[in-house]
């Protein structure tokens, strides 16, 4: 007999634990909230911190209504085979691993089973995650409202086709180590200017958190906002011309494409 109303976060890993502690400060009851986790310790750290049930994977499945799936991509269908004989008809399976499709996960279930593809990325941690979520074939719009209020317990969602999802994963899935990537390379570049790191850190940190509250509130395009930076003849228009010199606009595209083709493969295994 299942429980009404249980979520069930099957790997209780970084973004599983990010969700479950959203999910809590969204107003979900402990009670109705559980999950599973091979490692006994981790499992014991997470009941004590959030005061959830850990269970394993067949009595999280034969209890839970949503079950959301937050594995590695090469563990899904292992997962899948073990749960498959206890999800029920009215059940919502949610699956946030990179690559896996609706369909991969719909085939290892039985007929007619209700699936939903969310790409989430990790700033979710301060709940200010971007999730894109697609219905699958057996996919009601009530099913789809109820992935995005879930989802919506960590930051903002859109609804996508999923034939976009491997783009959606090498954008906002990826896209949060490019961010870093950037921010680590303009701090190296104030030490070598001559600052103190910790300056240097605070000064890049709050640029960026400036710029993109720039670009949210002002409505602008980025090219607008990059314009009225950029003086003729100045130090911003010295610097951007160092960066086309060096292609690090094609380099961003290249390395997109490359994480979306990554994100394709390992939806074929």
């Amino acid at each position: 007999m299942k429980e009404p109303h249980t979520v069930a976060i099957f790997g209780a890993g970084v973004m599983g634990e990010t969700l479950l502690s959203g999910l809590l400060r969204a107003g979900h009851s402990p009670h109705d909230l559980v999950i599973t986790e091979r490692r006994d310790d981790r499992a014991q750290e997470l009941t004590a911190r959030y005061g959830v049930r850990a269970l394993t994977n067949v009595e999280a499945a034969a209890i839970a209504d949503t079950l959301v799936l937050v594995v590695k991509p090469q563990d899904m269908g292992a997962l899948l085979e073990e749960i498959a004989p206890h999800v029920e008809e009215d059940n919502l399976v949610v699956s946030l691993a990179a690559g896996i499709t609706t369909d991969f996960v719909a085939t290892r279930l039985p007929e007619g089973r209700a699936v939903v593809r969310v790409m989430p990325n990790t700033p979710a941690l301060v709940d200010q995650g971007m999730a894109a979520i697609s219905g699958g074939a057996h996919c009601s719009a009530e099913h789809l409202a109820e992935a995005r209020s879930l989802l919506a317990a960590t930051g903002r969602v859109a609804e996508v086709p999923e034939k976009l999802q491997d783009a959606v994963t090498a954008i906002s899935g990826s896209g949060p180590a490019y961010i870093f990537y950037v921010v680590e390379a303009m701090i190296e570049a104030g030490v070598v200017l001559g600052m103190p790191r910790p300056l240097a850190t605070e000064l890049v940190v709050q640029t960026l958190f400036g710029a993109a509250t720039m670009i949210r509130e002002t409505g602008q395009h980025p090219t607008v906002l990059r314009e009225q930076v950029t003086s003729p003849g100045g130090t911003t228009a010295a610097a951007l011309r160092a960066l086309d010199d060096h292609k690090v606009r094609a380099a961003f595209i290249t390395a997109m494409e490359a994480a979306a083709q990554r994100s394709k493969e390992l939806a074929s295994g």
